[in-house]
């Protein structure tokens, strides 16, 4: 918990009516992003992001698996987040247990659509090896927020697109010989890869409330003040792909339409940068490979 005086909480309402945060951002305006690729070699995608005093990490680790028998067409993800007890006292013990629970939740909704998938941002079917086929690609990805300065959700998302994006899948050979009742023989090329398809993969932003207006990319000095916070998930097509609430009561509809115009319009910045951010730390890799 941040500890305010009134004084300072007046100030941080003050500057946010006035459309000028205590750091001189807008209240539409993220921190700056620093980002790296290819920071875990055991990985098969992994990526680092920094959002002012927030970072995190995020890996994406890709094994063969069995589809759901509710949905043969489709790979599997699963999304685990840790908050490391170093970035915030408060994550000791059952307070990190609780927030790393809460962020796992909130970016399966984001990024994975409903139970089916429908309206997933990460493609499942683009998973499935061999329709009809007993086998598929299970992608486990792995958040660790190693400080925290607000606005987790967002970089959490940012850095799980970046690590998507540095992911390699290898190429199989499938045994066409295998009854349709069977797992088929699979051989794994060591050799060969294919690039993750990142073009669907939304980028998340968090608006919140603070006083009478939503703010983007909250530090956790102006989340000690919201009174609730929408994060919207949207792709390089406008397409919403998922949605979460937290805090307050709740949201009248023109309310959720205004916050999920507000969200694409930040979106479109947020993507080029990322977008940006990621191409130069992929050709970074490149030079140092």
């Amino acid at each position: 918990m941040v500890g305010l005086s009134l004084g300072e909480q007046t100030f941080i309402k003050g500057g946010i009516e006035q459309d000028l945060r205590t750091d001189g951002r807008k209240r539409l305006t993220y921190r700056p992003i620093f980002l790296e690729t290819g920071i875990i070699p055991q990985a098969s995608g992994s990526a680092r992001v920094k959002l002012g005093a927030t970072d995190v990490i995020a890996s994406v680790k890709v094994e063969l698996g069995k589809p759901n028998p509710s949905y043969p067409d489709k790979g599997k993800v699963s999304i685990y987040v840790d908050c490391s007890p170093t970035a915030e006292p408060s994550f000791q013990g059952r307070g990190g247990e609780e927030l790393s629970t809460e962020l796992s939740s909130a970016l399966e909704r984001c990024l994975l659509g409903g139970k089916s998938g429908a309206g997933a941002g990460i493609d499942l079917s683009s998973l499935c090896i061999v329709r009809g086929k007993k086998v598929c690609w299970d992608l486990y990805i792995d958040g660790l927020v190693v400080s925290s300065d607000g606005n987790m959700l967002d970089a959490l998302g940012a850095a799980i697109k970046a690590a998507l994006s540095n992911t390699v899948i290898p190429k199989v050979q499938v045994s066409a010989n295998a009854p349709s009742d069977e797992t088929p023989e699979v051989d794994v090329s060591d050799e060969e890869f294919l690039q993750f398809d990142t073009s669907g993969v939304p980028v998340i932003v968090t608006l919140t409330k603070v006083g009478g207006h939503y703010i983007v990319d909250a530090t956790t000095e102006e989340e000690s003040q919201m009174s609730s916070a929408v994060s919207v998930s949207i792709n390089r097509l406008g397409r919403i792909c998922g949605l979460t609430k937290r805090g307050g009561a709740g949201l009248h509809p023109t309310v959720v339409l205004d916050t999920i115009s507000a969200a694409k319009h930040v979106s479109e910045q947020l993507m080029n940068k990322l977008d940006s951010e990621i191409a130069a730390a992929e050709a970074c890799d490149e030079m140092e490979s």
